[in-house]
């Protein structure tokens, strides 16, 4: 597709990939990154050109209302939707894990929050000759990490939503979904299982996904999550015991 003369908008767009992928579609495109600390947002749009900021919490309804309202009037449209914010707890499953609560926030940011966004700019997105909604998962959404046991079960869930959507979308509409699948990678987010160490660098993952956007592949698997998903699909028990170990 088109990565060009496009507006843009990125959940979590304040740093690690959400900011990667800003900084690799910026030049060409109007950026919207959205999160919900402001000082945070502004100062990593600060250096880069067309890259405007939206403070909103994904998780309030009254925040993406406010935040549809104010793309819609103050940008005149919406080209591609990007999903990006995650939210994850690292921890292993035991009876005093407090596991549902901790599946509570995630699904809330990673599964519903999405939903919810789509549908609601879904109508935008549709006035365009051509659009996309690039939903952001993991590798975990295949083979789950026991240390992010729940998280991955909200990237699992997101993953089966993706491909529906992208089914439904397909045969009325020019809207195309794309689902981007990195591995383990070095920020923020990922320092407590090892990430500064063992993870890719959120440029990398910004550089795919432009390629695949160019080349309009839909499932766009990052680094050796390539790897991985055929592992699974070969032998499904042998990949989780060595993604896990």
């Amino acid at each position: 597709m088109n990565i060009t003369n496009n507006t843009i908008l990125i959940t979590g767009g304040g740093s690690g990939i959400g900011l990667e992928i800003a900084k690799a579609l910026s030049p060409a495109n109007k950026i919207i990154i959205v999160g919900r600390n402001k000082e945070k947002l502004d100062a990593a749009a600060k250096d880069l050109a067309n890259v405007f900021t939206i403070q909103a919490d994904i998780t309030n309804e009254s925040d993406i209302d406010r935040l549809f309202e104010e793309v819609k009037t103050t940008f005149g449209g919406l080209h591609i939707l990007i999903n990006n914010a995650g939210h994850a707890y690292y921890y292993t499953i035991s009876e005093n894990s407090d596991t549902y609560t901790k599946a509570l926030a995630e699904f809330t940011t990673n599964y519903f929050a999405p939903i919810r966004l789509t549908e609601k700019f879904l109508p935008l997105l549709k006035q365009q000759n051509e659009a996309a909604i690039i939903n952001v998962s993991s590798i975990v959404g295949f083979v789950p990490g026991s240390y992010i046991p729940t998280y991955s079960d909200s990237k699992a869930a997101l993953h089966s939503h993706t491909r529906i959507l992208r089914y439904e979308l397909a045969k009325t509409t020019h809207v195309k979904v794309f689902e981007l699948m990195p591995p383990l990678v070095d920020t923020d987010f990922s320092v407590e299982i090892g990430g500064r160490e063992n993870g890719i660098p959120a440029s990398d993952v910004a550089e795919s996904l432009v390629k695949g956007l160019q080349e309009d592949i839909y499932e766009i698997r990052v680094g050796n999550t390539e790897l991985i998903y055929n592992n699974f699909f070969a032998n499904s028990e042998e990949a989780f015991s060595t993604f896990n170990n």
